[in-house]
């Protein structure tokens, strides 16, 4: 809102012209400290079903799907077969979470939920965040370049994640066509991360990986859709990687998984 609020107002109203309560003023983006910039307000719907939650139990429980989530951008879209770049697109499913038991995947892509469509990745959260916890909803998503549906039971959202450290075997590979060198992932890792398989990176130089953002510490668990246990089969997903194409890899930093784009040259 455009609205002239002080800082200070902070949990007040926010009223229209008519009298009513539309928002409750939240915070300002201001470059001098006063009322002067861009002001924002919770809508009152929503301050109205937390009011409810806690009349009803106590405390306020927010919907859950239990996915960790990235923005599509044109090379994935490209990557991913997709005719443009809009949706949710999942970088991982937590074990035993409401999105495991649905059937949700790696790689899926959330396009609607409830009918709603999905055009960027933040607006997932706000919909399922929203949605009464036990209730079901639909999902439309993209795999594999066809659309398909899910029913997913919405749970309630935990009140911490806990991040893991990452150790790693000796073993390291020499420098192949992405320009990287990589190790193996012992089973601790593999057990903390939740992971069934990927290579740690130990160094790099100019080339393909590095063009795509790659870091010296990434894991890659994920390459052109293919998965792979350890060095060997990363080596043979490597030497098949085409030409010329931007193909999607997913890898893991400090804990987070997240989509990127590699495209190899030669």
């Amino acid at each position: 809102t455009d609205v002239a609020i002080n800082p200070g107002n902070s949990g007040g109203p926010l009223f229209n012209m008519k009298g009513e309560v539309v928002g409750i003023n939240s915070q300002i983006y201001t470059r001098s400290g006063g009322f002067m910039g861009v002001s924002f307000a919770i809508p009152m719907d929503v301050a109205m079903e937390v009011v409810e939650q806690l009349q009803g139990k106590g405390y306020v429980a927010r919907g859950w799907l239990g996915v960790l989530i990235q923005e599509v951008s044109k090379d994935l879209a490209d990557s991913f077969g997709l005719e443009r770049p809009y949706g949710a697109l999942v970088a991982q499913v937590v074990e035993n979470s409401p999105a495991a038991e649905a059937g949700l995947q790696t790689g899926d892509v959330i396009i609607e939920f409830e009918g709603e469509e999905i055009d960027l990745s933040s607006e997932l959260p706000q919909l399922v965040g929203r949605t009464k916890v036990g209730e079901k909803a639909n999902l439309t998503i993209m795999r594999d370049g066809d659309e398909k549906s899910l029913s997913v039971m919405i749970g309630e959202l935990p009140n911490e994640t806990v991040g893991v450290p990452i150790p790693v075997k000796p073993a390291v590979t020499k420098m192949n066509r992405l320009g990287i060198k990589v190790r193996e992932l012992d089973e601790a890792t593999l057990k903390d991360l939740n992971l069934d398989g990927g290579v740690h990176v130990v160094q790099f130089e100019n080339g393909a990986a590095s063009n795509a953002g790659i870091r010296q510490g990434d894991i890659i668990t994920r390459l052109n859709n293919q998965r792979f246990a350890g060095i060997q089969e990363f080596n043979e997903v490597v030497e098949e990687l085409p030409k010329e194409r931007a193909v999607p890899a997913l890898i893991v930093r400090q804990g987070n998984p997240s989509f990127i784009v590699i495209r190899v040259e030669e």
